[in-house]
C-alpha cells in the first residue's frame, strides 16, 4: 500500500517543510502554518480548532494531498538518511532539536536548506542530508550537511522522531491534529497538503 501512495506523497508533500524557506518576493500567496485539531471535515472543506484557540474554516484546494506520520526513534537515523529538525539554540552553543522528520528516500531534498521557523519564538527548520550520526548515553547528535554547509544539532531525550506514513480521508476526525502548510487567500486560508495524527501520533512539526 506505501508503495502505490508514496509516489502521491512525494509529489504533493516534497514542499510541505518548505514554505518558510521561499523568499517572500518569489511567493504568489502568503504562506503560514496552522497547527490545531480538526472540528469537522467534508468534501473541500475543513474546520481546524487552532493551538492558538481560534476556529478556522480551510478550504482544500483541487488535488490536495493527504499524509500522516508514524513513530520512529533515533537510532532509525542514519548517514546519508534525509530530515527536517525544528530546532532552538542552546545556551551552551549550537542547536537542540525539538523534533526529527525522517523523510522517507523519495523525498530527498525537500525543501532543502536552514530557514527560521514558526514552532516556537526564535526556532529553525533544517533540511538536510545527515552526515554523521551519534547516539550515546550522555548525548545524542546528528551533524546534516546543505547547500555545502554543515550544522551539529542535539538531539534531547524524549524528543519526538517521525517519519511520513500514509493517510486517508477517513483519518480526518474531529479531534484529529493537523499540521496544514497553507496560503493567505481571499476567500480565506487554501491548502494544498495536510498532515493528520493518527493512533496517538500527532505531527511534532
Amino acid at each position: 500500500m506505501f508503495n502505490n501512495i508514496l509516489p502521491a506523497l512525494v509529489l504533493g508533500l516534497s514542499a510541505l517543510l518548505s514554505a518558510a524557506s521561499v523568499h517572500a518576493e518569489d511567493q504568489k500567496a502568503e504562506q503560514f502554518h496552522i497547527r490545531g485539531s480538526i472540528v469537522a471535515y467534508s468534501g473541500s472543506a475543513l474546520t481546524v480548532k487552532t493551538r492558538e484557540g481560534e476556529t478556522i474554516d480551510v478550504t482544500l484546494a483541487d488535488g490536495w494531498n493527504l499524509a500522516s506520520v508514524a513513530n520512529a526513534a533515533i537510532t532509525d537515523i542514519k548517514p546519508g538518511d534525509f530530515v527536517g529538525i525544528a530546532s532552538l539554540p542552546s545556551e551552551g552553543g549550537g542547536d537542540g532539536a525539538l523534533e526529527v522528520l525522517i523523510f522517507p528516500p523519495a523525498m530527498k531534498g525537500a525543501g532543502e536548506g536552514s530557514y527560521g521557523w514558526d514552532l516556537k519564538p526564535n526556532s529553525s527548520m533544517t533540511n538536510a542530508t545527515v552526515a554523521d550520526a551519534v547516539k550515546g548515553v550522555d548525548g545524542r547528535t546528528v551533524t546534516v550537511s546543505y547547500h555545502g554547509k554543515e550544522k551539529k544539532i542535539a538531539i534531547p531525550d524524549g524528543t519526538p522522531v517521525v517519519t511520513i506514513a500514509p493517510a486517508i480521508k477517513d483519518d480526518l476526525v474531529a479531534g484529529a491534529v493537523v499540521f496544514i502548510p497553507a496560503e493567505k487567500a481571499a476567500s480565506g486560508p487554501l491548502a494544498h497538503q495536510v498532515l493528520v495524527g493518527k493512533n496517538g501520533v500527532v505531527p511534532p512539526m
